[in-house]
């Protein structure tokens, strides 16, 4: 049995004292803490209690003699200190006493002080002359149980695919040349088509599965390998053989998709135009039926009416061209036309030119293109007909009688695009989160001691602040996208309307966040995070434009808050608003009245951490808006102002309601989720990554809650500090849950990240 100069009672508060007089940390409100915890402390006997009690006089602080033999009874004993331990300084005072006796329980009394007086160990741990040990994670939570929850359905096709992705051609490298690169993408296409990874979404008469929601998620783990390749995969499956398959009917089926899902038939999706990027309904090509030859004609009109930013433009050899459809003189509206681009030998075919769009910010594996038709003619069967014929007497027929109806119904059902997109921007985000988390567990940086090892950078609550909410948002994300996957794929609910409302303000709010993450985790990384090796500039580059194709975000949000809007359902004039405002104010006039100022000003946290409180802040801020901008509208309708220059004076409004929206609807979608989830103690990590999700969105949005009066200042403060506090209390986490994302260890190849 080892010796010592104190008693085993005395010895176990020596670290508590060794740095409270190292950095005068005592105040005489913290010296009644430290004394009261003595004095219930039974196991002290009545000398030790007095001992201690004479070295908390702050008149009187021990000698220097004294304080170095504390000092020399702590490094003389080799005990280690260990961050990661609940208690760690408790626990570091329990293996010093348990070195002088044998079977001496853990002093809960210790705890007491640790947590009254504040103490942050690694604030503190060059005062110990041992050596600290640093755990980089808990093991507490599983994450391959958390990847389980987020696979879901389809974890066998997911764990299938992350096995197949493991070889060679996937492997990630630096190319800075386009056409090598589009080359090398081009062969994973075709590889993955061959494989029938991209019929996925298609019947099983066309070799898929006629599974959409697993067709996503294996787009998103395409961004882990490569965002070019994601893209040219979503181009070649989503787009061109998705609108064959969801505005085509039989014929088209049968004689192009199983072809286009094995990539033998390469096709791209010719929408965007060069004057027209978001208005599809304003593009100006042609599509002019001809009946003495029963062909219809594509024609681009003027030099700024080519298809722009095509992808696959280079290598495709067919595209599914939208152009306005013209029928016995008679505009028609947009449809989508199968036009071929190249021949057999894969020259441009007569009366068709493309040209290479160059190097881009990101996606230089993509072979994005400009296209211009001159009178081409192809055969009146090209048309994608489901919702709009011509017979072979001539005549154009739809079910769809309404034009704008049926324009919104052809392009809703290319929502999945939408889908895939955001799903991917969150995969994109999610490899940088990894990434530069597993960075911050091995990266160290500043002491205040040269005698020790420097600090982890994961260990500084400001590193914590800027990744932790941002993986709680990819959690709820990642959720969100697959229940809006699994909605849209419903088929037993034809109209997509509300989906497509709800994909718009979605699709914007979460490729911004992707892109704010990155960036973030670019800066977390600091130079190493510069480097091409390390794959975050890569995902800079790719996922920046993820914010403007398949529809500019700010377009999108309007478009959202419109749908927001219309579900009162009737039409914005000067005649149907009174309709409007009357079921608003009945709907929102119990929302809507003055904040209780007790509620204003509550900050507990049992408050602050409660979905109730959650809800009800989100859904007052998207039903007020939605209030507001109904009567702002209308007061410009009252004054003669036409309703579409009365919409454009709300821009920003309708902006703020669509994000609005959006939040709401990603944090009611995963509480939802969570309360489903049947393993209790990783329902209850969840839980706490949608209370953050919750906290962060409600504070970076603070002052329009101030303005509303929804919040005091107080109660902004008390949200601003749990949002510290829980990403302080997932730290121990932090490596458990980004490899709670399921990113294939083959696929995290930055250097940095090992």
């Amino acid at each position: 049995m080892v010796k010592s100069d104190y008693t085993i009672g005395i010895l176990q508060y020596i670290p508590f004292f060794y740095i409270i007089w190292s950095d005068d940390l005592l105040s005489a409100s913290e010296t009644d803490v430290v004394k009261k915890t003595i004095e219930q402390d039974s196991t002290l006997d009545p000398g030790e209690k007095k001992q201690l009690s004479l070295w908390l006089d702050r008149k009187n602080p021990p000698e220097n003699v004294e304080f170095k033999r504390w000092k020399h009874a702590i490094t003389n004993s080799k005990v280690k200190l260990i961050e990661s331990d609940t208690y760690p300084l408790a626990s570091l005072s329990q293996r010093l006493g348990s070195l002088y006796c044998e079977n001496c329980d853990f002093n809960d009394h210790l705890k007491h002080i640790e947590i009254n007086l504040g103490i942050q160990p690694n604030h503190y741990n060059h005062l110990f002359d041992v050596e600290v040990i640093h755990h980089k994670t808990s093991n507490f939570y599983d994450a391959k149980v958390l990847d389980g929850i987020l696979k879901g359905l389809h974890t066998k096709a997911v764990d299938d695919f992350r096995d197949f992705l493991d070889q060679s051609i996937f492997h990630w490298d630096v190319l800075r040349n386009k056409e090598d690169f589009r080359g090398k993408v081009l062969e994973q296409v075709q590889l993955l088509g061959n494989k029938g990874y991209g019929a996925m979404a298609y019947g099983p008469e066309y070799g898929g599965t006629s599974n959409m929601p697993a067709y996503g998620a294996i787009f998103e783990h395409l961004m882990f390998v490569d965002g070019s390749l994601a893209v040219k995969f979503g181009v070649q499956f989503g787009l061109f053989g998705g609108s064959i398959q969801k505005l085509g009917t039989e014929k088209h089926h049968t004689k192009y998709l199983m072809d286009t899902g094995k990539a033998r038939l390469l096709g791209c999706f010719a929408m965007t135009e060069t004057g027209h990027g978001s208005n599809v309904r304003g593009i100006k090509t042609t599509a002019t039926y001809e009946q003495e030859t029963d062909s219809i004609i594509i024609h681009t009109p003027g030099p700024n009416d080519n298809k722009e930013y095509i992808g696959n433009a280079l290598h495709s050899t067919m595209a599914s061209v939208f152009a306005q459809l013209i029928v016995d003189g008679e505009n028609k509206g947009v449809h989508a036309i199968l036009v071929p681009l190249r021949d057999e030998n894969n020259s441009v075919l007569e009366g068709i030119n493309i040209e290479d769009n160059g190097y881009k910010l990101g996606l230089n594996g993509v072979d994005n293109g400009k296209i211009w038709f001159n009178q081409v003619k192809v055969p009146r069967e090209n048309l994608l007909d489901k919702y709009g014929e011509i017979g072979a007497d001539g005549r154009y027929s739809s079910a769809i009688k309404n034009p704008n109806k049926r324009f919104f119904t052809m392009l809703g059902t290319l929502v999945g695009g939408r889908i895939c997109v955001a799903k991917g921007a969150v995969g994109g985000a999610k490899m940088a989160l990894a990434i530069a988390v597993k960075h911050a567990l091995s990266r160290r940086q500043f002491n205040d001691s040269i005698k020790i090892q420097e600090d982890l950078i994961m260990d500084y609550p400001t590193h914590q602040l800027r990744l932790t909410p941002a993986i709680a948002s990819a959690y709820v994300y990642h959720v969100t996208l697959e229940e809006m996957m699994k909605r849209y794929s419903d088929d037993s609910q034809p109209d997509k309307r509300k989906i497509e409302t709800q994909v718009a303000g979605l699709k914007s709010i979460i490729t911004w966040f992707a892109n704010d993450t990155i960036q973030e985790c670019r800066e977390a990384c600091g130079g190493k995070g510069y480097l091409l090796e390390n794959r975050i500039a890569n995902l800079k580059g790719d996922v920046d434009i993820f914010t403007t194709f398949e529809g500019d975000n700010n377009v999108l949000l309007q478009l959202a808050a419109k749908g927001v809007l219309s579900d009162f359902k009737a039409e914005f004039n000067s005649a149907g608003f009174t309709s409007v405002l009357k079921l608003l104010r009945s709907q929102l006039a119990d929302k809507l009245s003055t904040i209780n100022p007790v509620y204003s000003n509550k900050v507990d946290k049992e408050h602050l951490y409660n979905p109730k409180f959650h809800r009800h802040a989100f859904n007052y801020r998207t039903r007020r808006l939605t209030y507001t901008l109904a009567m702002r509208i209308r007061s410009y309708i009252k004054k003669g102002v036409p309703s579409y220059q009365a919409f454009l004076k709300v821009q920003t409004h309708l902006l703020a309601l669509g994000k609005a929206y959006s939040v709401e609807l990603a944090y009611h979608v995963f509480n939802e989720f969570c309360s489903s989830i049947t393993d209790e103690k990783h329902k209850i990590l969840l839980k706490k990554l949608g209370t953050l999700y919750a906290l962060n969105q409600l504070y970076n949005d603070a002052g329009w809650y101030l303005e509303q009066g929804y919040f005091s200042g107080t109660k902004s403060k008390a949200i601003r500090q749990r949002v510290e506090r829980l990403s302080t209390e997932l730290r121990p986490h932090i490596e458990v849950l980004v490899d709670g994302f399921g990113i294939p260890e083959h696929c995290i190849t930055a250097p940095i990240a090992k």
